[in-house]
């Protein structure tokens, strides 16, 4: 048996995830994530390095951009298979590649503007990326998968999809391969959640893997405590009310917002923060939580009594849901203290650079990161302690209170991605370390090399494994 990987993405980065599985003469791509660190983002432009209609099939794990983002593209270049992964994923993927599409048709226009008015010529035609129409034609391809039902993706391979624990609907994929009479199962963590977190179950366990691809995004530490997170956002949002000014919170849309509001919930059931409007500007992160309420059957038992106690945090007291423009000016004329979430989550886009600029700047108010900010981006240089920011072309002084809570994470930490691992009965042939910056990848194998017996590889850009 001959089996081929291709790494053609998130291998010693976190984001483009993108894994190229070859045998009994299929192609199946695994993922096909949008770059979104700075330095690595004109792969997005580059040509597939394969024929997208020698494709036979996507497996998608969950719909976060770096998993799903080049959907679009692979389909405008020629992919004519299905794109199999849940229900849910289904859902919601077509929201974020709807925004993202537009998002990129919105930047290329403001690009064209901007050189027309500097006089000056691109050393290419400014174009987006993909566009609405690429996007809306992508969400033709969603093939619903089911947790636990095997499905044949090509010759002689067959996908299940198990919860990942990690985002509505989220999932780990058990690929086989068969040969005869011979088989190999590759398991692909995806993004692996943690235990015991708000809404959503906990992330499957496995016995057994021939091979194992697995993230590393925190691999070389450990989160805060459910209780340090709740005490961390207590004391962010208390603190902010005695000084007087504004919390705004970078939010992904997918799972960050709607585990905001659950935490936002829980203090405002036990009175340990006074009682204030919380605005959810974000229209995407709106669908979302919309998607969220229509698939109780993904929640935990914890979050299925709440929602029959009518305590659902996507109904707290207080929560505004702003859709338009005009709703998202008028936050900007309320006096006293307000919280709001925005998108995007680091802050490379979306209305949430609008209330920075109207609150990066006031010593009063507070911006508190809830999430993970890639190399280059504007959050990564804010929590990285800059004292000047630019946003919107213009320099702006970070006099605001810089507060970052780690234990909100969707992904499991060293200790969490080791348990997971241990489930495993048998050691595997091989690990691979994928879906971390360097230094985390590199730590976290070492880290599994003194944990266990068989090969650890921290592979990288394109690199490509024979597997036997």
């Amino acid at each position: 048996m001959r089996i081929k990987l291709t790494f053609l993405g998130a291998a010693q980065n976190v984001t483009g995830s993108r894994y190229l599985v070859e045998a009994n003469g299929s192609r199946v791509l695994v993922e096909c994530g949008l770059y979104q660190e700075r330095q690595f983002q004109d792969r997005n432009w580059e040509a597939f390095p394969f024929p997208p209609g020698d494709i036979d099939a996507v497996l998608l794990t969950h719909a976060h951009l770096d998993h799903c983002g080049l959907l679009p593209k692979l389909v405008r270049d020629g992919f004519r298979g299905k794109v199999y992964c849940t229900p849910a994923t289904a859902e919601i993927s077509r929201i974020i590649l709807l925004d993202s599409a537009h998002i990129q048709e919105e930047d290329a226009a403001y690009k064209r503007r901007r050189h027309q008015r500097e006089k000056r010529t691109p050393p290419r035609p400014v174009a987006p990326l993909y566009t609405t129409e690429d996007a809306e034609r992508c969400s033709l391809h969603f093939a619903h998968v089911p947790y636990g039902t095997p499905k044949d993706v090509g010759k002689g391979m067959t996908a299940t999809f198990h919860d990942a624990g990690h985002v509505l609907g989220s999932a780990m994929i058990a690929l086989t391969v068969h040969d005869g009479g011979d088989k190999r199962t590759i398991l692909f963590s995806g993004d692996v959640g943690r235990k015991h977190t708000p809404i959503l179950e906990d992330p499957t366990t496995f016995t057994g893997a021939d091979y194992v691809m697995i993230e590393s995004t925190y691999g070389d530490r450990e989160h805060q405590s459910a209780e340090d997170v709740t005490a961390g956002l207590a004391a962010a949002v208390n603190a902010t009310v005695e000084a007087g000014g504004n919390l705004v919170v970078p939010c992904f849309a997918l799972e960050r917002s709607q585990n905001i509001l659950y935490y936002l919930n829980e203090l405002l059931l036990a009175d340990r923060i006074p009682h204030l409007m919380v605005f959810l500007d974000s229209p995407m992160a709106i669908r979302i939580t919309e998607v969220f309420e229509k698939h109780p059957e993904l929640f935990d038992e914890d979050m299925l009594r709440r929602m029959e106690q009518h305590l659902s945090p996507f109904r707290l007291p207080g929560l505004k849901m702003t859709r338009t423009v005009e709703q998202s000016k008028a936050i900007n004329r309320i006096r006293g203290t307000v919280i709001v979430l925005a998108g995007s989550g680091m802050c490379t886009g979306g209305r949430v650079k609008h209330h920075l600029v109207n609150n990066i700047e006031r010593p009063e108010s507070a911006i508190l990161f809830v999430g993970y900010q890639a190399a280059g981006t504007l959050g990564r240089h804010i929590v990285n302690g800059a004292n000047e920011v630019r946003i919107h072309g213009q320099a702006r002084r970070v006099r605001a209170n810089v507060v970052r809570v780690h234990g909100f994470s969707a992904h499991a930490d060293r200790n969490e991605l080791w348990q997971w691992l241990s489930s495993l009965r048998t050691a595997p042939r091989g690990i691979f370390v994928v879906h971390g910056e360097a230094d985390s990848a590199k730590a976290f194998g070492e880290f599994l090399r003194e944990k266990r017996d068989g090969q650890v590889t921290v592979p990288g850009y394109r690199d490509e494994i024979v597997l036997d």
